[in-house]
């Protein structure tokens, strides 16, 4: 008898260790594929997010966890940022080193926006308007920006810091990967610089892990839309999906939200300005930038030190392109430069 219950309890020991044996396959799920701001990238390496993009109520789409991949990696270290701020005004998820999202942070719920006005029988102008900085020089923005954002203050949007403090906000657009972001990750993490970047929803799905590592580091991760279109073409109900389709992703995959948006070139209208301000989101644009995103006619890092040095004033919101082989190369000598000067590098909280 003693025998026959010992065998018993033997099986069920190795039946139970079985029903409860979690295996997760380690997989690549990153690509260096070159795609356009406007490509539509598909990525199969998570579920695609499940959120309906109609926008008339303003109800979560799920609370649920995303269903765990086994092409996700099996373990996610907890967040590490060193010195770096994390952002007070972005959302993150419990920090529990899940696999189900690229950053180990749970997912948070999905959103659906309300289009306040999305005939716009206010009639807000449509006419495109195509930001303009004009070059600043002399330690002093130009007037331009001044004068800007009297005007995008309306609208709660940010061009130039007015307080007049040598402070430096410094921001990338990412529509595409070029094999450079992560040479200026590793220049932000050496000296502990906090910076924005813009993503579209495209490069979301080609660069998971840079993206991913952008949040882990303590930057800002902010919107530039789902497929980059001229904002003041669209309608208001468009442009919202436009801007809930990359949260959503975010959300979903990464854990996160922030409540900054970047128009599509620059380009935006008193209604889309309008728009972007009743979701919630505060755009951004900038008082310096250059001819920097052209890959095919780069000009050495000292060009881009020297461009960018010399236009440097307090108050300045840098615009660069983190497909720059220039800027990567250049970084270093410009954040000491800036430093040496008495600027200091700051988040848009």
């Amino acid at each position: 008898m003693k025998k026959t219950v010992a065998v018993i309890l033997c099986l069920s020991a190795v039946f139970f260790s079985a029903c409860n044996k979690n295996v997760i396959e380690n997989t690549n799920t990153d690509t260096t594929s070159t795609v356009s701001e406007s490509a539509n990238v598909t990525d199969t390496s998570l579920p695609q997010s499940t959120f309906q993009p109609e926008t008339q109520t303003e109800t979560p789409s799920s609370t649920n966890s995303p269903t765990q991949e086994s092409t996700m990696p099996p373990t996610v270290k907890p967040i590490t940022v060193g010195t770096i701020p994390l952002n007070k005004n972005s959302s993150y998820g419990e920090n529990t080193g899940t696999s189900a999202t690229y950053t180990g942070l749970e997912p948070l719920p999905l959103k659906k926006f309300t289009v306040l006005d999305p005939e716009n029988t206010k009639g807000l102008g449509t006419a495109a308007k195509l930001h303009s900085y004009g070059v600043a020089k002399d330690g002093k923005p130009n007037k331009i920006s001044v004068e800007n954002q009297k005007y995008y203050s309306q609208y709660g949007a940010l061009t130039l810091d007015t307080s007049g403090e040598k402070v430096i906000y410094l921001t990338f657009d990412c529509g595409y990967e070029n094999n450079q972001t992560e040479k200026i990750l590793d220049t932000l993490l050496n000296k502990q610089i906090p910076a924005t970047f813009f993503v579209t929803l495209p490069y979301l799905k080609s660069s998971p892990k840079i993206a991913a590592r952008m949040i882990k580091e303590g930057h800002t991760v902010g919107n530039h839309s789902s497929t980059h279109p001229d904002f003041s073409t669209i309608n208001r109900t468009l442009m919202s999906k436009e801007i809930q389709e990359v949260d959503n992703y975010l959300r979903l995959h990464f854990g996160y939200s922030s409540p900054y948006f970047r128009f599509p070139r620059g380009v935006c209208s008193d209604n889309s300005l309008e728009l972007v301000f009743s979701l919630g989101y505060t755009s951004v644009f900038w008082s310096t930038a250059y001819a920097d995103w052209d890959t095919a006619n780069q000009r050495g890092a000292d060009y881009a030190f020297s461009t960018v040095t010399s236009r440097l004033h307090p108050g300045c919101i840098l615009l660069l392109h983190a497909v720059s082989s220039d800027n990567a190369s250049a970084l270093g000598k410009i954040i000491d430069f800036a430093l040496r000067e008495g600027y200091s590098f700051v988040t848009l909280d």
